[in-house]
């Protein structure tokens, strides 16, 4: 499931990340990167980003972490994180 990132009350997309991975930490990963690269040129307003994955196999711990710098500069941007889980 990709990671959509949207306007909210908008249907347009800013960017679609991560097509075709389920993998949490991954996406994570991703959205920051995102983050990092495009924080500059985005104006603040009520964004959301909405990451769609399925629990890893087996998992019993660790995963997914999201630096407080990228946490940062998403609540100054304005920027919703959603988490969506998905079973398979």
């Amino acid at each position: 499931m990709p990671i959509y990132i949207k306007v909210e009350g908008s249907e347009e997309t800013i960017a679609t990340l991560s097509k075709g991975v389920w993998d949490l930490p991954s996406q994570i990963k991703e959205l920051e990167s995102w983050i990092f690269e495009n924080s500059s040129n985005l104006p603040s307003s009520n964004y959301i980003a909405d990451v769609g994955f399925s629990i890893r196999e087996n998992a019993c711990g660790g995963g997914a972490i999201l630096s407080p710098k990228a946490m940062s500069l998403m609540g100054k941007l304005g920027v919703k994180l959603y988490l969506s889980e998905y079973g398979e």
